[in-house]
């Protein structure tokens, strides 16, 4: 027996597995070399049986330790048919044990390599330790020989073979096709031609291609970049295979590492032991060989594979000789720099990323970008040896789309050929492929068709994804075999998921390292230990869902391992996984769902978020892996309209996966792949993506290769408008390429290529498509688009192509044959002044849409005015800008007349709105720009005389020249020669104030010139004519030919304006100007600014005013003025009877306005923040005295005081005022405000004065032109004291003139203002006291009218309301007593109780009241009996008013008890109360001996039409009312035919509202007939019924001749009805107010032919009415010439609305108000009106709200004119609609 099986004991056992494992040998080698690597078998006795090389391996495999042999026995029970009576002794016997948890950090990648070959005995030899030896050159010559042959040898043994892994296919080791290589740009070869792929196809020309670099010396540094799976270590291995094999015979020694494995060696190393001792070491001699090497360093290559997952970096200091000891990656470095093994050639593999510094800037780089097409075919191909198999799986990459997506990454077309190898055999066409849809689904099937007998081990699994996921997260791609247990290893040995190899920890450390077959596997199992274990919640699980931003060619030295991850956690979120993962998680699938559930509410969130490039790009690959077409829509909804990648290689599979997101987008999308390296035949995954409407692919370094690619793709993408290629250096034949699939792009609107640009107009078919579908961008996206369509775009460029004179002939043959073009570029040849002539010349010949550029072409000064000569004749020319300072000559044309059809027709409009001259075509202004020039006074004669060849030149240039005062001089006299201009810049020419003054009596000369602004230190020079709205910030406004006035505004005088700015003005140039603008014709405007302006040059310049009578406007902005100032401008008023207001703001800004010799308004005075004081009061008083009439004097923001105040007062009577006095801010006290008690009353024509010394700090008094019979003083937030109420009583005592009192928030309190009552005593008049405090709101009705009884004379009114906090008294004096009011008091006086008491005192005060106001009270029990005895005793009531308040049943029965009793009554107001039943019954008692009321209002009570009816009886008795108020009580027909029964018994009725009763036509005509009766009447409201045509009928037909106010809002009015009322209400002499609003009036508006003199309002609000109805609308406004208020708001007016409206708005004088809230009116009609305002009407505001204008331009308009309103709230305060 074996000695080994007596070792262990287990005879029998061991017999029957070595009778077991001979019948397969072959399993055996290939177990023993996964568990052995570094063992040598190759030197086995080939002569001994089978039975004894069995026991020769097995007892090799049992001396490796108890872990080994345990793996090995799980291996052979899992893979081999063993019958079940020796699986279980062997498992019980071998197959326990512990597990051998432990996690080393490691690197990547995970290839079956042997960094220390085995199978050549020698003994270790550390040739760090050898010595050196002295030996000819023969025996080194001899030694390296020997070592060069053992360095291939031991290569050839490595790769000898190739046997299969386990459970492969028997080809998949064959089966290498070489992936697509592309050089970078910038480190192309010089014997390779730019951009070629490097395949390998059985020759090795390619692969010597790879060191063909531009370095002849120094060093030779290749990088070959490629992102995971692309097989960078395959193909490290396969040059290793291929030097072995003699096809790289330019390489002697060829070396091969792996960053992964040299991060496990620690100790530091020189460069012959990271040779010779963790590589292969010579047998003798290794200084000798070392120094062989360096000799012949040319040939040797060093590959080192992972340059990404280097872990230690190198030290700073550079090494000097190879003896110094390392770390592996500053050896690296130093043979990359060139300091160790100079001369020798090195390639690295790396993941895309920011490459260590170690690298030299002239090192080679490579891109691997996986497989095409046919490299995809070829690889199937090999692999499937079988022919049937073979094309079966050929048909079905070649009908699926997503499966050549994955197969383009050469470790997924593994995956894919595995699961297609177990598929194939029982599938039909096509299913296989559907079977795999993702990537995830692919790992899922490799894992079922690895596994035996397809039976999945989920202990196994599960155990082996924990070890991938810790992996990953600690950074471990190396395992040893303490890290995996035996069982698991045996599982992933088995499924063929784990390789081993040899690793080398250092020199002589040596141990056998287990790793997964690629990272991507690894990233797999990680995610489904995520999803499938139980120990992993939903929080860790949602943590590992995030998207990793990979700016790799900016940031990251180290990508990371779990890149991946996300993805994968994705496929295992679909629902086709949830039955693979409830087998590996051994739970029900509902446990699998919610883990599944919560990866896609991450990608949710994900999409919702504004992501950068790379992260849509790994979003787009997760989204695609879930198959949740929901998910894809969200997330391709959410991506932006224009969406950039940046900077980051894209690969085939990367675009593949954007695409298919976007197939689930509806709108058109914008893809821009600036700088992106892109693999070559990446664009083909774009074919048919027909979201994609702008594709750039600039500067992504696309080969013509790729271009190859991307034609036929761009030919199944109809939907194109702009591609372009720029940045990419393609050859002529690939854009000739590009050029040829034009015809296949219908819409394709711009194609570019570097300097080369297409710009096409698509055919007339298609345009007409465009124009008619829907703009998936909205109407902006659309409006763009068509206007696009509509110009023809060509352009050529024929830049610095040393063109010259005898070429021009030649190019303007070519020119006038060729097309159309929009622009054509000449600049930067060699034309010089005769061809740039010859070229203008010809402009007129040449059909050029837009542009002519002739810059940098040698023009001189001298050759300008020829080129105006040759340029005049153009009837197209625009523009002409020249500068030779910036050597730029460019002309702009305008559209062709054809093409001019367009502009017409848009500027239609404002023909029709401004009425121009039938005579004057509508054409454009030339625009000549001569800048920057050199231009002197002595080239303008020959300037102006070219440019008087051109009849419409509108625009002239001459700034940055030198002109000097001698050219402005000789300008002013030649410009009247040049025509009408529109503007004239003659800045930065070096002009003096001379110069400034020589162009004011232009003027004169110039009839166009309207405005000069001069800006003497930024010599800024611009004469101008009327801008008008051309120049609107944000417009589309036309512009206008020279001269055209807007003759719709009467032909108005249009102001000239001089600005003269940032100059020094002293006494003697203000004398000259003035002087000079004497001269100048009116109206004129002249507005200065100066940093400081002496009190001398103000005296000078007030001095001139008289003398120029047809001055406007004169303003002076930002000047610093003295403190004496405002007594010099006061003084102005007699100086220049024509001032009409001085306004001085802040010692800084003054205004002046003058006016003409019609106008007789009074004159208007502000001195604002002028720090005035008391000593400035009498003068400046005595100074305005002189005034004829004072309108207003603004002192506010001064620092006047009391005394000032005082002082003011005292001469108030010198002063003419007529309006008001503000003296807000004035820092007055509260003993200003009590002894303005006591002066108001002396101060004449004084009608009201107002003091707020709160922080409004406000105080103003309003006067009278004549003596007022009495005073009003309002006093607002004065925090009286109880000390101030007896002086302010006294004070109210001796100011007998002073008549109304308010006091409002003054501190006041209940207790104070009883005091005031008692204290106020006059002799003989009335008084009103009004008191606005908060606690007035809750004090009660008792208590308040417990104060009135306090008062000294006798109250005659009381007005309560709790809302507003207010009571108001009228007190009248002296108290005199009423003989009724004496007899009731007898009655009462028997009873001691308060409530009696309180009557009685009542009784006494207000025996004569004549009016008790309640108004949102709360009227308790008490408080109504109490007013039950008082009304009982009022005889003289003539009002009462109980309105919104809270009042039971019980207390309204009281007052109505108290005012059954009122016999005098006249007005009774019981609005907006709850009435009951009950309580209208007895409301209805007591009207009915109410016989002299005039005033009834009853609105908003629930009276009903049976109430109506008991009301009417009443009424009928009532024949002296006047005004009777019903609305909002739903009479409605039954209660209308009630009332009008009664109508005709009130004679006296003039005012009747019944507005919202529901009144219908029936009701309404009975109305109209009755109130024909009713000759009186004045106000008529019936609104808010639909009362139609009939009862309008009705009604003008004999409308009442009295009739003022007219409301019938809402009324179902329509247009027949309104032409009818139009002529009924036509010509009424007393009709003050009209509403129609709310009716559908559409084209109708009130027509009138005599007018309504006295119309103040007319309401036509949502109306419907439209442009049409404007200009007869207009005409009838203009024959009411007192309207003051014009609501249109809500309706549909345009601009053409606006500039009827606009017309009419000088003529009417008094009109204030203008409301256009919410219509259809643009910028283009917001600027008519601007300009009807300008025309004097005294018009407050224009609401202009929701209007579609700008924002921009809104603001824009209200700086020009501060009336047009655009706010949501209305600034101006409106009273109550109807009041």
């Amino acid at each position: 027996m074996d000695p080994v099986s007596l070792q262990l004991g287990t005879s029998h056992l061991w017999s029957w597995l070595v009778r077991l494992l001979s019948k397969d040998p072959e399993w055996l080698n290939a177990k023993v070399k996964f568990f052995l690597p570094k063992m040598d078998l190759s030197s086995e006795d080939k002569a001994q049986d089978a039975a004894q090389g069995v026991i020769l391996q097995l007892g090799r495999l049992h001396t490796q330790g108890r872990a080994t042999w345990q793996a090995f026995i799980h291996c052979v029970c899992m893979e081999l048919d063993v019958p079940l009576d020796l699986e279980v002794p062997l498992l019980s016997t071998w197959g326990h044990g512990d597990g051998f948890p432990s996690q080393l950090e490691t690197g990547e990648e995970s290839q079956p390599v042997s960094q220390l070959h085995h199978g050549l005995k020698r003994p270790y030899q550390s040739c760090g330790s050898s010595p050196r030896l002295k030996q000819c050159k023969k025996q080194q010559l001899e030694l390296a020989r020997k070592y060069l042959q053992l360095l291939k040898t031991s290569a050839q043994q490595r790769y000898a073979g190739g046997s299969p892994g386990p459970g492969q296919p028997l080809a998949f080791h064959q089966a290498y096709i070489p992936p697509i290589l592309q050089w970078s740009r910038t480190t192309a070869p010089i014997h390779t031609q730019e951009g070629a792929t490097l395949a390998e196809d059985g020759t090795d020309v390619s692969i010597r291609d790879l060191f063909n670099t531009r370095a002849d010396k120094g060093p030779r540094v290749t990088v070959l970049l490629g992102k995971a799976g692309m097989g960078k270590t395959t193909l490290a291995h396969r040059l290793c295979q291929r030097w072995a094999d003699g096809q790289l015979d330019r390489f002697q020694a060829l070396f091969l590492f792996e960053f992964r494995q040299l991060n496990l060696v620690t100790c530091l190393l020189t460069l012959p032991q990271l040779l010779f001792d963790l590589y292969v070491s010579p047998e003798a001699g290794s200084d000798s060989v070392f120094r062989y090497l360096e000799d012949n360093a040319d040939g040797v290559l060093l590959i080192f594979d992972g340059l990404d997952q280097a872990l230690h970096p190198h030290c700073s200091r550079e090494k000097e000789g190879p003896e110094d000891p390392s770390p592996a990656l500053a050896l690296f470095s130093g043979l990359c720099r060139g300091t160790l093994l100079p001369g020798c050639w090195v390639l690295a593999t790396s993941r895309p990323g920011k490459l260590p510094d170690c690298l030299p800037v002239e090192a080679a780089t490579v891109h691997m970008w996986g497989f095409d097409r046919p490299r995809m075919e070829e690889y199937v191909g090999r692999v499937f040896s079988d022919p049937l198999r073979q094309e079966a799986a050929l048909a079905e990459l070649r009908e699926s789309r997503h499966l050549r997506s994955m197969c383009a990454v050469p470790a997924l077309c593994w995956v894919t050929c595995l699961c297609l190898h177990r598929l194939l055999p029982g599938s039909s066409p096509g299913q296989a492929a559907a079977l795999l849809p993702t990537v995830t689904q692919n790992y899922v099937q490799m894992v079922a068709t690895l596994g035996p007998r397809g039976c999945l081990p989920p202990e196994s699994l599960l155990d082996l994804s924990e070890v991938a996921l810790r992996g990953l997260e600690t950074g471990k791609v190396l395992f040893s075999v303490g890290d995996i247990h035996p069982s698991t290893m045996a599982s992933g040995a088995a499924l063929g998921l784990l390789t081993s190899f040899c690793i080398c920890t250092g020199p002589g450390h040596q141990d056998t390292g287990y790793a997964f077959t690629h990272l991507s596997l690894q990233e797999f199992f990680a995610a489904l230990y995520l999803m499938a274990s139980p120990k992993v919640d939903k929080t860790a699980l949602v943590g590992h869902v995030t998207l990793n931003s990979h700016w790799v060619l900016r940031t990251k030295a180290r990508p990371g391992l779990l890149d991946h991850l996300p993805t994968f956690l994705a496929g295992l979120a679909s629902c086709a996984c949830r039955p693979f993962l409830s087998l590996v998680a051994q739970r029900d699938e509902t446990w699998v769902s919610a883990k599944q559930a919560a990866v896609m509410q991450a990608l949710r969130k994900l999409a919702a978020r504004r992501l950068t490039g790379p992260k849509v790009v790994a979003l787009c690959h997760c989204v695609g892996e879930t198959q949740e077409p929901e998910l894809a829509s969200l997330v391709a909804q959410s991506l932006p309209y224009h969406l950039s990648f940046h900077n980051f290689p894209l690969t085939y599979t990367d675009l593949a996966a954007l695409t298919n997101i976007l197939g689930h987008r509806n709108a058109p999308i914008h893809l821009d792949f600036e700088g992106c390296p892109l693999e070559p035949h990446c664009p083909e995954a774009l074919a048919g993506c027909k979201q994609v409407e702008n594709l750039r692919l600039s500067g992504s370094k696309i080969t013509a290769r790729g271009i190859g690619h991307l034609v036929p793709a761009l030919r199944l993408c109809p939907q194109l408008e702009e591609v372009s290629f720029q940045d990419n250096q393609l050859k002529d034949w690939a854009v000739l390429n590009i050029v040829e699939v034009l015809p296949c792009l219908p819409r394709l609107q711009k194609l570019e290529e570097a300097d080369l640009i297409f710009l096409l107009s698509p055919p007339a078919e298609t345009a007409a498509e465009l124009q008619g579908a829907p703009d998936l961008l909205g109407n902006a996206g659309q409006r763009r688009r068509r206007a696009e369509l509509q110009d023809r775009s060509l352009t050529l460029r024929l830049q610095q192509c040393h063109l010259r004179v005898h070429d021009v002939q030649e190019l303007i043959a070519q020119l006038q044959e060729g097309p159309h073009l929009d622009v054509v570029d000449l600049s930067g040849n060699q034309l010089d002044d005769e061809g740039c002539r010859l070229m203008a010349e010809a402009t007129s010949q040449l059909r050029i849409a837009r542009k002519l550029d002739l810059s940098d072409n040698g023009l001189s000064v001298d050759g300008v005015h020829c080129v105006l000569s040759a340029a005049s004749t153009c009837q197209t020319l625009e523009e002409l800008h020249i500068s030779l300072l910036h050597k730029t000559v460019v002309f702009t044309f305008a559209p062709e007349p054809e093409q001019q059809k367009g502009i017409r027709r848009r500027a239609a409009l404002w023909v029709s709105l401004t009425h121009l001259m039938p005579s004057e075509p509508l054409l454009h202004a030339t625009r000549i720009r001569l800048t920057h020039c050199g231009l002197q006074a002595k080239h303008l004669e020959p300037l102006c005389r070219a440019l008087r060849g051109s009849c419409r030149l509108g625009h002239l240039d001459f700034s940055g020249n030198a002109l000097g005062d001698e050219g402005v001089a000789q300008l002013a006299r030649l410009l009247p020669g040049l025509g009408a201009l529109q503007s004239l810049d003659l800045s930065e020419n070096g002009l003096s104030l001379d110069a400034v003054l020589m162009l004011a009596p232009c003027f004169a000369t110039l009839q166009w010139l309207l405005h000069l602004d001069i800006s003497s230190e930024s010599q800024h020079v611009i004469l101008r004519g009327d801008r008008r709205g051309r120049d609107l910030a944000g417009g589309s406004l036309p512009q206008f030919p020279a001269g055209a006035q807007f003759l719709a505004f009467g032909q108005r005088r249009v102001p000239r304006t001089f600005c003269l700015s940032q100059c020094q003005l002293e006494p003697l140039s203000l004398t000259r100007l003035c002087e000079t603008l004497e001269k100048c014709p009116g109206p004129l405007e002249v507005k200065l600014s100066c940093e400081v302006l002496s009190d001398k040059s103000l005296e000078t310049l007030l001095h001139h005013l008289p003398r120029l009578p047809q001055l406007r406007l004169l303003r002076l902005s930002q000047t610093k003025l003295s403190p004496k100032s405002p007594l010099l401008l006061a003084d102005l008023f007699s100086l220049c009877p024509r001032v009409q207001k001085v306004d001085l703001r802040s010692l800084y800004h003054v205004t002046l306005h003058f006016k003409s010799s019609e106008e007789r308004e009074g004159e208007c005075c502000g001195f604002t923040d002028c720090g005035l004081s008391q000593e400035h009061v009498e003068p400046l008083c005595w100074l305005l005295s002189k005034c004829e009439e004072l309108n207003q004097l603004d002192l506010s923001a001064n620092m006047l005081g009391d005394d000032g105040l005082q002082c003011l007062l005292e001469c108030l009577p010198q002063l003419p005022i007529s309006g008001s006095l503000d003296l807000s801010h004035n820092s007055i006290s509260l003993e200003s405000a009590l002894g303005l008690v006591k002066t108001l009353p002396s101060c004449p024509r004084v009608r009201e004065a107002s003091v707020n010394l709160g922080s409004e700090q406000s105080f103003w008094m309003h006067f009278s032109r004549q003596e007022e019979a009495g005073k009003t003083l309002r006093l607002s937030q004065c925090s009286f004291g109880p000390e101030h109420v007896p002086r302010l009583a006294a004070g109210l005592n001796q100011s007998l003139k002073l008549t109304a009192l308010t006091l409002t928030q003054c501190c006041l309190g209940l207790e104070q203002l009883t005091l005031l009552l008692s204290l106020l005593r006059w002799p003989v008049g009335l008084f009103s006291l009004r008191v606005e405090e908060p606690w007035v709101g809750k004090a009660g009705v008792l208590a308040l009218l417990e104060v009135c009884t306090q008062a000294s004379g006798n109250v005659t009114e009381i007005s309560i309301s709790e809302t507003q906090q207010q009571l108001c008294l009228q007190l009248e004096f002296p108290r005199q007593e009423n003989p009724e009011a004496v007899a009731l008091r007898l009655v009462h006086c028997d009873l001691g109780t308060h409530h009696n008491l309180l009557v009685w005192r009542l009784m006494e005060t207000c025996a004569r009241l004549r009016q008790l106001s309640l108004s949102q009270v709360n009227l308790c029990d008490t408080s109504s009996l109490l007013l039950q005895s008082l009304l009982q005793s009022l005889s003289e009531l003539k009002t009462f008013r109980l309105t919104s308040s809270c009042v039971s049943s019980k207390g309204l029965a009281h007052v109505m008890s108290g005012l059954s009793h009122c016999y005098h009554l006249e007005e009774l107001d019981l609005s907006n109360n709850r009435f009951g039943e009950e309580d209208t019954r007895v409301l209805m008692g007591v009207l009915e001996g109410m016989c002299r009321l005039k005033r009834l209002n009853l609105s908003h009570l629930p009276l009903g039409s049976a109430a109506l009816a008991e009301l009417t009886q009443g009424l009928s008795h009532m024949t002296l009312l006047q005004s009777l108020r019903l609305s909002h009580n739903q009479i409605r027909d039954i209660g209308a035919q009630h009332l009008a029964a009664v109508l005709s018994e009130l004679p006296e009725l003039r005012k009747i509202d019944l507005s919202g009763n529901g009144i219908g036509p029936a009701g309404g005509v009975q109305l109209a007939e009755s109130l024909a009766l009713c000759k009186h009447l004045e106000e008529l409201m019936l609104g808010y019924n639909v009362l139609g045509n009939d009862t309008v009928l009705r009604l003008a037909q004999r409308l009442p001749h009295h009739l003022r106010v007219l409301h019938l809002p809402s009324s179902g009015l329509s247009l027949e009805g309104l032409l009818i009322l139009s002529q009924a209400l036509d010509g009424c002499p007393y009709v003050e107010e009209i509403s129609l609003a709310e009716n559908s009036l559409a084209i109708g508006v009130p027509h009138f032919r005599q007018g309504l003199p006295l119309l103040r309002q007319i309401d036509l609000v949502s109306c419907e009415i439209d442009n049409h109805a404007a200009k007869p609308l207009a005409a009838s406004l203009v024959l009411c010439p007192a309207l003051e208020e014009i609501l249109l708001s809500w309706n549909l007016l345009g601009d053409e609305a606006a500039a009827e409206l606009a017309q009419v708005l000088p003529q009417m004088g008094r009109l204030k108000r203008m409301d256009l809230e919410k219509n259809r009116i643009t910028a283009c009609g917001a600027w008519l009106l601007v300009e009807g305002l300008a025309q004097g009407s005294g018009i407050q505001v224009i609401r202009l709200w929701n209007n579609p204008i700008s924002p921009d331009v809104a603001q824009h308009l209200q700086s020009q004119e501060p009336r047009l309103d655009f706010a949501f709230f209305d600034k101006q305060p409106q009273p109550p609609r109807g009041s």
